[in-house]
């Protein structure tokens, strides 16, 4: 009986309400991440706390610090203990911090709780990543996964419109406070709603026993998970160092705050549009050859922006980088949740995205580095390309996911060998 639970449960799950809750829980990411520098200016001008734009920076990045620890933790963890368990925990963890932090007393506090709702943050997106591909069918993993994982730009966006809308009436506490609301909205859908696909929390197979991290240290599973370290690194620095410093690179070429703050949001609307086209068409050919492409794309827009052409083609050439870089990132995260086993699938993409994690702290410090450098704005675009360089190759070289045609798959791996594109 025990061998058909899983089947059993995919039967009876609603896929696209799991999709749903997923992005709500990633929404609450991307929350986070803007909301933050939206706060920078006010938190600046609290002088009760007089902090220095040194503080405030160390201080947003004990989150992303927290989110590198809490990637590496949950994947492990999850394979061990279930999805649904560690889905809820890390709601429920980054949910009360966030509270917390709004009403933290001191800069030390705030700090702290920064760093712990980081756990939550980063912990959220492996497990996520793994229920979709376990609950889609193999003709859509890609798709809903990117679908999901836009919720990060969403909750961009809607961080944004709440500075805008509210920041002078409920001040920086009230807009940190926000991010708490999934307490009471999308956990208890999630309590109600996420069913159990992990094999070690279904399943007490031999395999479902064994330490996930010993069967990817094996063979050729070690030398795709590093190379997906990398791709995942490269990744996220092109996200994070683009988002960080692309206003200041258009208003350092002569456009005006106003647009070079529209060239932002064209680069997210590129990576949405680009991020769930790109993963459909992984679902029809395979996003081993769809991830070097898009790092491609990456490379040959952010070299045309190098060159400082005329607006339109800027404009275009923002979209394409923003197809290439965050929209690279999601299909990216789904070629590994489609690559590994089910029942190491969770400490693949902790592990990967923990690494990449180093990326998003990476890529803001030295495009600072080299713009205080006083190199110029063609210094930053080719460092940005060199590492869209470097992701596509990874991508290109990760080994071939291995056929099993001797062994009939037990039904917790069947989502990982039914028939689909070769990844």
């Amino acid at each position: 009986m025990t061998s058909s639970a899983p089947d059993d449960t995919r039967r009876k799950t609603n896929r696209y309400m799991v999709v749903f809750i997923c992005f709500a829980a990633i929404v609450f990411d991307g929350y986070d991440l803007i909301i933050y520098g939206s706060t920078v200016p006010s938190l600046l001008a609290y002088k009760e706390w007089a902090l220095t734009p040194a503080e405030v920076g160390a201080l947003g990045s004990y989150a992303l610090l927290g989110m590198m620890f809490g990637a590496l933790a949950s994947g492990p963890l999850t394979d061990r203990f279930g999805r649904r368990k560690m889905l809820l925990g890390c709601m429920i963890l980054y949910s009360t911090m966030m509270l917390l932090v709004a009403a933290a007393p001191n800069p030390a506090t705030l700090g702290v709780f920064r760093f712990i709702a980081g756990l939550g943050f980063g912990g959220v997106a492996p497990v996520a990543i793994a229920l979709v591909v376990e609950v889609a069918r193999p003709h859509e993993r890609q798709r809903l996964n990117a679908i999901m994982l836009a919720g990060f730009s969403v909750g961009g966006v809607l961080a944004a419109l709440a500075a805008l809308a509210f920041l002078d009436d409920v001040g920086f506490r009230g807009l940190w406070a926000f991010g708490g609301i999934a307490l009471v909205t999308v956990v208890p859908l999630a309590w109600r709603s996420i069913p159990e696909t992990a094999p070690a929390a279904l399943d007490k197979t031999p395999k479902a026993d064994e330490s996930p991290m010993r069967q990817l240290v094996n063979g050729r599973a070690i030398a795709a998970l590093v190379l997906f370290a990398v791709a995942n690194f490269a990744g996220f620095l092109l996200v994070f160092g683009l988002n960080t410093w692309l206003p200041q690179l258009m208003r350092a070429a002569n456009y005006d705050l106003t647009s070079a703050l529209a060239f932002q949001v064209l680069l997210n609307l590129g990576a949405v549009v680009g991020g769930i086209s790109g993963s459909a068409l992984a679902d029809r050919i395979g996003a081993r050859r769809v991830a070097p492409a898009t790092f491609l794309v990456a490379t040959i827009a952010v070299a045309v922006m190098a060159s400082a052409p005329p607006a339109g083609v800027m404009a275009v050439a923002t979209l394409a980088a923003g197809l290439g870089s965050i929209g690279t990132q999601m299909i990216v995260f789904g070629y590994v949740a489609t690559y590994f086993e089910t029942s190491v699938r969770g400490t693949a993409l902790g592990v990967t995205t923990g690494i990449g994690r180093l990326g998003a702290v990476t890529g803001p410090a030295i495009g600072g580095i080299l713009l205080s450098s006083g190199l110029g704005n063609a210094w930053v675009f080719g460092f940005f390309c060199a590492i869209a360089i470097l992701g596509g190759a990874a991508c290109v070289i990760v080994p071939a996911r291995p056929t099993r045609r001797s062994n009939p798959p037990t039904p917790h791996m069947r989502s990982t060998t039914e028939t689909e594109p070769a990844t």
